[in-house]
């Protein structure tokens, strides 16, 4: 799960990181009346959407004026702001965040991820602050500093500073850099983060350090016990066909590829995605339909895939453990009926009532194909999308 940039703030100015004082607004009005209450003379109007590079596609401003903000405020709202992390069709911006203006010195990287490879927390930091730290990481790797945090021992004073200085931060500023990053790291954790990060934290003119940006994602299956997290979400933000798919209890991811896959079990569901790669196509989507798959589930995932207007077949790939396979044939066939299937279909089932289900399919009357094996039905859709 992700969350806006002001709302990542909220949480940061709760670990004692310090924010730029600014104000969300859903209106141009409001966005005049919170400058005129923030007061100076230069504010910054920031498209609120859940995806990064918006200083790029023109979603945030600096203003010099009050009329400067109704300006931008009014270019910016409701645009489809296209970023590097939006893909093509872009994001509608509903919000905005105006903040108070910054005497930014420098820029400076930092963020806290996990590192599965060392089972701890990785605390990344690089001189190279703003816009470009993608291509930094890409062309300049030995820019960006790691330390490796023990959960049980926390991010230490040693660590902190290391990275502080590493990135350069001046001496007179570092104890509150390192202030900072402690904040960053018990935010991280305290919230359930997957990532949590900045940038770009800045040095003021002053020498004070404050985070201008805030990103975080959220490990979803720690939201039970994150009820102020849960608050935060933005349904306007997501995938309108993974919302649905959730309340049928389907998890489902949208991809690129023209061939839709229905699969029981997420190991076998990045399985199937990687033969049909292997055999030379791309997977419209990742859904697993788990062990308790009804006729509605199935319906419903069926209904979802075909509203991509990419998919050109369908992959049902069916292990028969907890899923008997003569329930999921049932399905398939009520959902060919349902959905008028008119895209090629390709069934493998092994397990349980693998007999039966196949005898289901093969008595339905519908143009279904049948597979032994997952290079069979990978060859199989391949060649029938083809």
């Amino acid at each position: 799960m992700k969350i806006h940039e002001y709302q990542g703030k909220e949480l940061l100015k709760k670990f004692g990181v310090v924010v730029p004082r600014g104000v969300f607004c859903p209106s141009v009005d409001d966005a005049v009346k919170a400058a005129e209450s923030l007061g100076g003379k230069v504010w910054v109007v920031k498209a609120q959407i859940h995806a990064g590079g918006r200083g790029k596609g023109g979603g945030v401003k600096v203003a010099k004026s009050l009329d400067e903000v109704r300006q931008y405020a009014g270019q910016i709202l409701g645009m489809q702001l296209v970023t590097h992390q939006t893909g093509p069709a872009g994001q509608k911006v509903r919000r905005l965040l105006i903040e108070e203006g910054a005497d930014i010195r420098k820029e400076y990287y930092v963020a806290a991820l996990t590192d599965r490879a060392t089972q701890k927390v990785a605390m990344m930091a690089s001189s190279e602050g703003g816009m470009d730290i993608e291509e930094v990481a890409h062309k300049t790797p030995e820019k960006i500093l790691k330390v490796f945090i023990d959960p049980i021992d926390g991010l230490t004073d040693a660590q902190a500073t290391q990275l502080a200085t590493g990135i350069g931060v001046p001496a007179d500023s570092v104890a509150k850099a390192v202030a900072t990053l402690k904040g960053l790291y018990t935010c991280y954790m305290e919230t359930d983060a997957s990532l949590a990060e900045i940038n770009p934290l800045i040095l003021e003119g002053n020498g004070d350090i404050k985070a201008l940006d805030a990103k975080f994602n959220f490990d979803s299956n720690s939201l039970y016990r994150q009820p102020e997290i849960m608050a935060f979400r933005d349904l306007d933000e997501e995938d309108p066909d993974e919302l649905e798919a959730s309340r049928f209890d389907l998890s489902y991811i949208s991809l690129d590829g023209n061939i839709g896959c229905l699969v029981n079990g997420a190991g076998l569901a990045m399985a199937t995605m990687d033969t049909i790669k292997l055999f030379g196509a791309e997977p419209a989507n990742f859904l697993d339909v788990g062990g308790g798959a009804t006729t509605e589930k199935v319906t419903e995932a069926f209904q979802i895939m075909l509203r991509n207007p990419k998919v050109k077949g369908i992959l049902v790939n069916i292990f028969g453990g907890i899923m008997r396979c003569d329930t999921i044939a049932t399905g398939v066939v009520a959902a060919a009926r349902v959905t008028h299937l008119s895209v090629p279909l390709v069934v493998r089932m092994k397990g349980t009532n693998e007999d039966i289900g196949k005898k289901i399919l093969s008595e339905s009357g519908l143009p279904i194909i049948t597979a032994d094996s997952m290079a069979e039905a990978a060859t199989k859709i391949v060649a029938a999308v083809s």
